[in-house]
């Protein structure tokens, strides 16, 4: 293989790298944006109000609160423990 191929090659796994990182960090950044979080807390208050509801739980809309903040606080603190497992698992 020629010199200029392999300088070729390289160079377009060097742009095939830049765009999966790219993606990751696009990723990671959703993971970790508020707009994730507000969602999340969203779409469970919404399902567990609608659950209650459907199943005659007084005052649904209120009851639902409390599950809610407990999976968003469990949620947002999984990074913390992520964080403390992680650095166990590297020694």
């Amino acid at each position: 293989m020629k010199t200029e191929e392999r300088i070729a090659k390289l160079e377009n796994e060097i742009v095939r790298i830049n765009q999966r990182n790219k993606g990751v960090e696009s990723d990671k950044a959703w993971e970790t944006s508020m707009a994730r979080r507000a969602l999340i807390a969203a779409f469970t208050y919404l399902s567990i109000s609608i659950y209650m509801r459907a199943i005659q739980i007084d005052r649904p809309w209120l009851n639902a609160i409390v599950p809610t903040i407990g999976f968003t606080l469990s949620t947002l603190t999984l990074p913390y423990f992520k964080s403390i497992w992680l650095k166990k698992w590297q020694k």
